[in-house]
């Protein structure tokens, strides 16, 4: 057994769980990061991640503040948006509509990990790889993570950073609502014949729902929420571009696959709580929403930045109150989102209603005709 206790032990050490680390580190606290296998960086200039992120204004401040932000030449911006209906529904809007510089950035998931490692080294935060926890007790006054090399760390706070089948959500015997949606999110990079001139585009077909995002340089990142997944990763790699090309209308011309497609179930997961007795969630262990508005990281970091915020005054990191406060302060934020995408999803896959698809459509193109509510929509796309 260790014989110092920590003031909190991260499980898990993906983009939100490094975030809590290191937030939690320069906050003042002593932080233990415990991730099974260490990211590997040597392939960071291999090729584009399918893997990408919208980042939000608060997000990337955030990001900023712990000096992780990657250097730019490598980051899309979203200075706009185009929404299509299934039945010529349409409305778009610009970063300008929110007095913002931009409504988000396009970013790779291993450059924003390894902006977030770097700095985790930097800030001296203990990292056990290798490993994984076996088993978790929580007393009054700390608790014991016990790890699979028969080794147990103690801490006053054990966050579970470990995803949506998290382990410690499991352990701490927190009873989740699962919703799949019986789609799956299939992820490509594609450069482009036309410049995307940053705008991101999104298409609901009353089926699926594409999206194209906008990279740095003439390349798009596409998501594409099928619910056949299996017939697009199939296609060869001409085939899938054209049809992905075919499906926005062609709207930046010719696209060309710059690595294979890959794709990952959508599921709203609904925990009952996102604390326990000396435990906290973040992260899509906490919560996970439909990708179709591309805030499921942000509201990771933004658990994050809210936990780090509250620990930084030193005491215990553990306590009850404390804890009780962190997931107040992040409930409304999470259901308003979750419950938003998963209204928009139900919504636009109403086919059998014909009222439905009518209010859908005509929606969207009223209210791109209403200067103030679609400012306010631009506010809330960025967090504002």
């Amino acid at each position: 057994m260790s014989g110092q206790r920590e003031d909190a032990i991260i499980v898990g050490g993906g983009l939100v769980g490094a975030a809590t680390a290191l937030a939690l580190a320069r906050a003042g606290r002593r932080v233990v990061l415990i991730e099974g296998r260490l990211p590997d960086f040597s392939v960071l200039e291999q090729g584009w991640d399918a893997r990408i992120y919208a980042v939000s204004p608060a997000n990337r401040a955030f990001l900023e503040r712990l000096n992780a932000w990657p250097d730019g030449q490598r980051i899309g911006t979203i200075s706009a948006m185009e929404v299509c209906g299934d039945a010529g529904g349409r409305i778009a809007f610009q970063a300008s509509d929110a007095g913002a510089e931009a409504l988000a950035w396009i970013a790779e998931n291993r450059w924003l990990l390894a902006a977030l490692w770097r700095e985790l080294e930097v800030a001296g935060v203990e990292v056990v790889s290798g490993v994984r926890p076996v088993a978790l007790h929580s007393g009054a006054s700390e608790a014991r993570l016990q790890l699979d090399d028969g080794s147990t760390r103690r801490a006053a706070l054990i966050v579970g950073a470990d995803g949506a089948n998290s382990w410690v959500r499991e352990a701490c015997v927190i009873k989740a609502a699962i919703k799949p949606y019986g789609q799956s999110g299939v992820v490509a990079n594609f450069a482009c014949e036309k410049p995307h001139q940053g705008v991101a585009r999104q298409w609901f077909d009353g089926t699926s729902i594409l999206a194209w995002l906008p990279m740095a340089g003439a390349r798009i990142s596409m998501v594409w929420s099928s619910p056949d997944p299996d017939a697009l990763l199939a296609l060869s790699p001409d085939a899938l571009a054209e049809l992905v090309a075919a499906a926005g209308g062609h709207a930046l011309g010719k696209l060309e696959l710059l690595a294979p497609a890959a794709a990952f179930p959508l599921r709203l997961i609904q925990p009952e709580a996102v604390i326990a007795p000396r435990v906290a969630l973040v992260g899509d262990a906490a919560h996970t929403v439909h990708p179709l508005a591309g805030q499921g990281v942000n509201l990771g970091f933004q658990d994050a930045a809210v936990l780090a915020e509250l620990l930084a005054g030193g005491g215990d990191a553990g306590e009850w109150l404390t804890l009780r406060r962190y997931e107040r302060s992040r409930r409304e934020a999470v259901r308003t989102m979750q419950h938003t995408c998963d209204g928009l999803f139900t919504l636009f896959h109403q086919l059998d209603v014909p009222l439905l698809g009518w209010l859908r459509n005509t929606g969207l193109s009223l209210t791109h005709k209403l200067p103030l509510v679609k400012r306010e929509l631009a506010r809330r796309a960025i967090g504002f």
